[in-house]
């Protein structure tokens, strides 16, 4: 079958975070340690479900694999080689006769590979549900790897066909196209630090970031009912109209220190060195960009004992002046993937909310911006990482144009086997 594999290199990964600083828009296939392969199924020892992928986003984690951004201290945390890509929609070719699944099934995958997923007892936080913090990432009879699609023990979505385990798989109800199916990863990484951390009516909220997950934070707040202040912060013109679409106060494009200041109720007061300080200001900040820039701003931008959180997939971000942490009495916390949440007095799977959020008129006009076939993959990246000139917001591979006459035989073979 066809697959885009990542192999590990050293010197290409650091290649690729030299040509990132050099040129952040571009993407070099050819120095990347990444590319089409022809590789055979996965084995189903495990007696896992088959899938045949659909259609798979591409991450922002995975363009920060490819620019070398990813934190050095989570190395551990992957393993390769491997199949690349975890926001997957697919269709079951083959599944366990006693699994709730049958052929022709449409599912999600949720990706994460906690203890259960690796025969493991589970750790304290599984126990309690919190899955995302499993303290068994590297262990178990899994190679090391919390997500599919960095891991050398199964496939990845951006594939032809892949294995899940039958308990990661959410149904997509028939009302649900897979275009749209596509986008339950971005909004569940969204819809978890805000039900995690809900706004009150009263609180002016920022966003920092109107990337795919920035821009799902601003609908799922509104659609769930938030009459919060929401101030969000855009890079591109493009974006800064599709977040006033969905929902926000007042979109700010690059704004300098005063600027956000106002937007927020904040006073700006003047320092000799050091660019200025505000006083009063937001009660929350999400932030998805988690860079130098947005971290500074948000400091300064939140008032009293007010919460950042960080969503965005930092690892080392350059000189901070964290004097408002201890001098305000701020809270800094982040948000990893997803698990559950409470909502409305409930407990709720992240994930399946997703899709329930999307199968009853979530809007998502303006999301999915790009599809690409598989052979495709390398104007697909390009078109990612350059997201002024295409204007892109999500880009997806379409595994569904694959039509190859072995792809088909080796679904049928494992179909009859799974049937066996």
């Amino acid at each position: 079958m066809k697959a885009l594999v990542y192999r590990r290199s050293v010197p290409l990964y650091l290649l690729g975070r030299i040509l990132g600083r050099i040129q952040p828009r571009r993407f070099f296939p050819r120095l990347a340690p990444f590319g089409l392969r022809e590789i055979p199924l996965p084995g189903n020892e495990r007696g896992w479900v088959l899938l045949k992928n659909s259609l798979c986003g591409i991450c922002g984690s995975d363009l920060g694999l490819l620019r070398g951004r990813e934190s050095f201290l989570l190395e551990p945390y992957a393993s390769f080689p491997a199949v690349l890509g975890h926001e997957i929609s697919a269709a079951v070719v083959a599944a366990p006769k006693d699994s709730e699944w049958n052929t022709g099934d449409r599912v999600v995958v949720e990706p994460l590979l906690s203890c259960a997923e690796r025969g493991m007892p589970p750790c304290r936080f599984c126990s309690q549900g919190s899955y995302n913090l499993c303290e068994s990432f590297t262990a178990g009879n899994l190679a090391a790897g919390p997500v599919i699609g960095y891991n050398r023990s199964l496939g990845g979505g951006m594939a032809e066909f892949m294995l899940a385990p039958p308990g990661r798989l959410i149904r997509i109800p028939d009302s649900l196209t897979d275009e749209k199916a596509v986008l339950a990863d971005s909004l569940a990484s969204a819809l978890q630090p805000i039900l995690d951390h809900f706004p009150r009516d009263d609180h002016t909220v920022i966003v920092f970031g109107a990337g795919i997950v920035g821009q799902h934070a601003i609908r799922i707040l509104r659609a769930l009912g938030s009459r919060a202040r929401l101030v969000a912060v855009a890079r591109y013109p493009f974006q800064q109209e599709l977040a006033q679409n969905g929902g926000a106060d007042l979109v700010l494009k690059s704004p300098n220190r005063g600027e956000l200041g106002k937007a927020v109720g904040a006073k700006f007061i003047p320092t000799t060195l050091g660019g200025g300080n505000l006083e009063g200001g937001a009660d929350l900040v999400f932030d998805f960009v988690a860079s130098r820039h947005s971290l500074q701003q948000a400091l300064l931008a939140l008032r009293a004992r007010g919460k950042y959180i960080m969503v965005g997939t930092a690892g080392s971000i350059g000189p901070v002046d964290f004097s408002s942490l201890w001098f305000r009495e701020l809270r800094i916390t982040g948000s990893a993937c997803y698990a559950f949440g409470n909502y409305e007095g409930q407990r709720v799977r992240t994930y399946q909310m997703a899709i329930d959020l999307l199968s009853k008129g979530y809007p998502t006009e303006g999301l999915l911006t790009h599809t690409y076939s598989l052979n495709a993959f390398a104007r697909a990246f390009e078109t990612a990482f350059n997201k002024s000139g295409f204007k892109s917001v999500k880009v997806a591979i379409d595994l569904r144009k694959i039509t190859k006459k072995n792809s088909a035989s080796m679904a049928a073979s494992q179909s009859d086997e799974g049937a066996s």
